[in-house]
């Protein structure tokens, strides 16, 4: 019965029948194996999550005039192919497109008992696939290629279930209950898995693949990256990745593209959750970049990795931002003033774990940091290290402290101490005053000793310069209570002769 469908697929199908059903394998008109599976003119609104949880397809008719919607249910039955070692070399390929167009049709997943036998096959067919591509067994044609882009968009373009913090006004925070489960993932990873085998394999001409994962694909996978099932957000890092270092041309484009997200989540939604993943890959992308450095990467450094310290979630993500921002100043230590300056105007105000995060990375910072560079931000950055220093959370001040163990950040200090110290004495002395948590104390003490044998007149001088300054201090709050008090003794005079004039 194959070979007799094969010999007919064989000949060259005129224009009349193209819809031919022995073309495809498929069964009698009636049931799913009766039409063509349409996905030239696919429109999927997948980047909003308030959109119906059924994709929006859009099939033309074709010449033959049958239209099938790759997301209807069938009615019938599919019937499993023969695998491609059972037929011979020059029918594979003919294979390969019925395949393909079986995985056309998406299921319905919320009732695991329903269509399971319609799901194996799919899930068979999926796996088949994914071998012949991995073994290499044929390269495959450029018609079946542009089928194959087209399945993958097909399944993989779709409206994203609702987040969890959507339309509650809750913020995006780190949740500990379990993440959330694509039900579509069965089959929605083995698709997943084909497009990154296509992208990887060394038979895939860019010249022609760029054709079909040309920059509306691109974007369209992009947004993807907004999904809340995390298995799915890994694949679309490792495709995007292999995406931009096969296809140079696509580069530019993809970079503006992130940028894009980034803007948008910054200064619009605050919510997205494949901030790290996109972080991920870029800390990638900027490991290679050339020096000197381009002015179009500087300006993504200041618009767009910089303002990230912004937004609420930055926990979800500063690991991986903290690495690209450190991987800039690797690249080119004059940028460090630039990159402090910019963490200084989005250090956090009373967001105590924000400012855990800052300054563990303004520590790595300045661990890249030249002398030049230290120089010209050292004032604005010690004033708010003098005010870490004073924090009432203990963690703040105990990490501010540590900063004093790094040998780097030392040497960099004692070079400077002339200007630091005199900004940070009056901090020291007020937490070895005042401050209530011990292990602040004791650490405080610790950096105090340390700036006393660097050099003893310059914390002599500051010393007695800070003792100068409290009795000015005390001077004008005695002066300042000693008015309110005449104010106070005068308004009583008054009050009184007020009183006798009126008797």
């Amino acid at each position: 019965m194959f070979n007799k469908i094969m010999k007919r697929g064989g000949r060259k199908p005129a224009k009349a029948d193209a819809t031919d059903s022995g073309l495809y394998g498929l069964g009698p008109t009636g049931n799913l194996n009766s039409g063509v599976v349409s996905t030239s003119n696919v429109v999927v609104n997948h980047a909003s999550r308030t959109a119906p949880a059924t994709s929006v397809v859009n099939s033309a008719p074709q010449p033959g005039g049958a239209v099938i919607d790759p997301t209807a249910q069938p009615s019938g039955h599919i019937d499993p192919l023969p695998q491609f070692r059972d037929v011979a070399v020059s029918d594979r390929q003919l294979l390969f497109l019925r395949k393909l167009h079986i995985c056309c049709f998406q299921f319905d997943f919320t009732d695991t008992m329903k269509s399971a036998r319609e799901k194996e096959i799919k899930r068979q067919t999926l796996l088949e696939l994914i071998d012949f591509i991995q073994s290499g067994s044929g390269k495959i044609t450029e018609n079946n290629q542009e089928e194959m882009i087209r399945m993958i968009s097909v399944n993989i373009f779709r409206c994203l279930p609702a987040s969890p913090y959507e339309n509650t006004g809750a913020e995006m925070v780190e949740m500990e209950e379990e993440p959330f489960a694509d039900p579509l993932w069965p089959h929605l990873h083995l698709v997943y898995e084909l497009l990154l085998r296509y992208v990887v394999s060394s038979d895939t001409d860019t010249k022609i693949a760029k054709r079909y994962i040309d920059h509306s694909f691109v974007l369209k996978l992009l947004d993807l990256f907004n999904t809340d099932d995390p298995r799915e957000r890994e694949y679309l890092k490792t495709i995007l990745h292999r995406i931009y270092g096969k296809f140079m041309v696509h580069r530019p484009f993809i970079r503006k593209a992130i940028n894009n997200i980034f803007y948008r989540f910054i200064y619009e939604t605050e919510r997205h959750s494949g901030i790290g993943e996109l972080l991920e890959i870029l800390g990638s992308i900027i490991n290679g970049f050339a020096l000197p450095m381009k002015e179009e990467h500087k300006l993504f450094l200041f618009r767009a990795l910089i303002p990230l310290h912004k937004p609420k979630a930055l926990a979800l993500y500063h690991q991986q931002l903290s690495y690209c921002i450190i991987q800039f100043v690797e690249k080119d230590y004059k940028l460090a003033d630039m990159v402090i300056r910019g963490l200084l105007k989005y250090w956090p105000i009373i967001n105590c774990t924000k400012e855990l995060l800052f300054l563990g990375e303004i520590e790595e910072v300045l661990e890249a940091t030249q002398s030049a560079e230290f120089q010209s931000c050292m004032v604005p950055l010690f004033r708010q290290i003098g005010r870490c220093l004073n924090s009432s959370h203990s963690q703040v001040a105990e990490r501010t402290l540590f900063l004093w163990k790094n040998d780097h950040i030392v040497s960099l200090i004692a070079q400077n101490r002339n200007v630091i110290l005199p900004i940070i004495f009056e901090p020291l002395e007020k937490n070895i005053r005042s401050h209530w948590n011990q292990a602040v104390h004791g650490l405080t003490i610790n950096v105090r000793k340390m700036f006393l044998e660097m050099d003893f007149e310059l914390f002599e001088e500051c010393q007695k310069q800070h003792e100068e300054t409290e009795t000015r201090a005390r001077e004008l709050e005695e002066q300042r209570e000693l008015t309110w008090k005449r104010l106070a003794e005068a308004a009583e005079q008054w009050k009184g002769g007020e009183d006798r004039i009126t008797v």
